[in-house]
């Protein structure tokens, strides 16, 4: 039974390792643009992840149109 919890976390570890992936790749390549632009591909890239509505992707957006790397990465 504790390997099936230990599994749980590692799956949640890997599915945030691969998202956070995710927007540094997106936070390079689209650095400056406008928030839609930004938005648009972070939908594309993120359909489907938990926990993770239009207001989220949109402070992500934000940060990346102004050339941050939200991910940390």
């Amino acid at each position: 039974m504790a390997d099936v919890s230990r599994t749980g976390t590692n799956i949640d570890y890997e599915a945030n390792r691969m998202l956070f992936r995710v927007v540094h790749e997106i936070a390079v390549r689209h650095a400056g643009a406008s928030v839609p632009e930004v938005m648009a591909v972070l939908r594309l890239r993120l359909t489907g992840i938990p926990g993770l509505d239009d207001h989220g992707m949109r402070r992500i957006a934000e940060e990346i149109s102004v050339g941050r790397d939200p991910s940390g990465l």
